[in-house]
């Protein structure tokens, strides 16, 4: 007598959930910097002061869209919950709720970049010859803007309803089309910077299309409506203005890390770019994990399923391990080859050497840290997260401000980055012990 094929054990279950979710997410993620390498292989060839334009003018932009990123981390935990409720029509009609946030927004920022534009530029230092560059570009690509907040509203509605693949197809495209019609229309039209700015708006508005139809064609199969809502308009708005608090406080860090890497000398501060560049490079693969610990958190929750919460969460710190170990190693391993791919400065060379080593030492912590980031998001627990980065932020800055003024170098500054990511690892530790984050329910309460 045949014998009835084992149920798979638990941890190999998460496993297979945590990749199916993670490595799309990766490749998704991995898109974002491409556009901004695309346009910056082709308009480098116009001029320095037309690549320096872009410089600034894609900072801003990249800014704006990484203070506005709530809008997918909300609305995927949202979603999520809904899902595991076992209700879709109402999961899809919460992501519309988050799309329409998004082209409030979007709007709003336009409003203020197209007349802001050369005080913006201003503000960052631009040079007599690049800043007329910079604020055309800025300009014209602004009105992509409300473009990109659809892309992140609803990229968190796919993934609230565990689908990270769709994201990764729309993102691969949007790439491809971006690179063809810069190249086109900078040299084939002879727009110059313009053409690189209408290039990525019209880029970016078909990936808005692209996501519009997917989400439109879902709401109508399941009976969703497409109206805007204003109460559900506000509550996304009030969910996610705890984690706006939060990545304005992660901003913060990271900008006085900059400033105070500049007072520190040009070679350190180009070192610190340097590392910096690297260190979100490893971001991104850790971040995929977080994404899948929203997208499985929201939705077991949803699904009044603590235990199966827990255990996920509990398996994914484990992933964050292992993959901060395996990025650190990887990371010492490639040092003497990273190195002369961003500059030839031995001064520079012999700065990142150490730096880069308190890097590989900190991604095992990096990556507890963003997968209990993630876990949280997907529950929900916003305000934690505001308070939590808040408190960091306080921690984090009379330290690094302190690093010149006691003699301590580049080193030492990412030293003090390492501190703050243990920092975020006990504050997100505790939470996470507490068991306060396992809300069930289809909605929070």
């Amino acid at each position: 007598m045949s014998q009835a094929p084992a149920p798979p054990r638990p941890g190999r279950r998460h496993d297979r959930e945590i990749v199916s979710l993670a490595v799309p997410a990766f490749g998704a993620l991995v898109a974002e910097p491409l556009f901004v390498m695309a346009d910056s292989a082709i308009i480098g060839h116009l001029g320095t002061p037309q690549l320096a334009g872009l410089g600034i003018a894609a900072a801003l932009l990249m800014t704006a869209v990484n203070v506005f990123v709530f809008l997918a981390y909300a609305t995927t935990a949202a979603v999520a919950r809904r899902v595991g409720a076992g209700d879709l029509p109402a999961a899809i009609r919460q992501g519309m709720d988050g799309i329409w946030l998004a082209l409030l927004l979007g709007a709003a920022a336009v409003a203020v970049a197209l007349p802001a534009a050369p005080w913006l530029v201003g503000l960052l230092g631009a040079s007599g010859t690049s800043a007329p560059y910079a604020v055309t570009y800025l300009r014209i690509s602004a009105l992509g803007i409300p473009a990109m907040l659809v892309v992140l509203a609803a990229t968190g509605v796919l993934r609230g309803l565990q689908n990270t693949r769709t994201p990764l197809h729309i993102a691969v495209g949007g790439f491809t089309a971006n690179a063809a019609l810069n190249a086109l229309l900078v040299y084939g039209a002879g727009l110059g910077i313009a053409g690189s700015a209408w290039g990525t708006v019209i880029a970016q508005c078909g990936m808005a299309a692209a996501y519009l139809t997917v989400v439109v064609r879902g709401a109508r199969r399941h009976g969703a409506s497409l109206r805007p809502d204003a109460a559900g308009i506000r509550a996304c708005a009030r969910a996610g203005a705890p984690l706006l608090v939060r990545t304005l406080s992660l901003r913060a860090i990271l900008v006085i890390a900059t400033a105070v890497a500049a007072r520190l000398g040009d070679a350190e501060v180009a070192a610190h770019q340097i590392v910096l560049t690297l260190w979100s490079l490893l971001a991104f693969a850790l971040d995929a994990i977080a994404i899948a610990g929203q997208a499985i958190t929201g939705r077991y929750l949803g699904a009044g399923d603590t235990a199966g919460a827990r255990a996920a969460c509990r398996r994914m710190v484990q992933w964050g391990v292992a993959s901060g170990v395996v990025l650190g190693l990887l990371l010492v391993l490639a040092r003497p080859l990273l190195l002369p791919l961003f500059t030839a400065d031995e001064a520079v060379h012999g700065l990142l050497l150490p730096a880069l080593l308190v890097v590989a030492l900190v991604q095992p912590v990096s990556g507890v840290v963003f997968v209990l980031d993630g876990v949280l998001m997907g529950a929900g627990d916003g305000p934690y997260l505001a308070w939590a980065m808040l408190a960091t932020l306080a921690v984090f800055a009379p330290l690094a401000l302190a690093v010149p003024a006691l003699g301590g170098g580049l080193t030492a500054l990412w030293w003090v980055m390492g501190l703050m990511m243990a920092v975020r690892l006990v504050t997100l530790g505790l939470r996470a012990a507490s068991g306060r984050w396992l809300v069930t329910g289809a909605v929070r309460g």
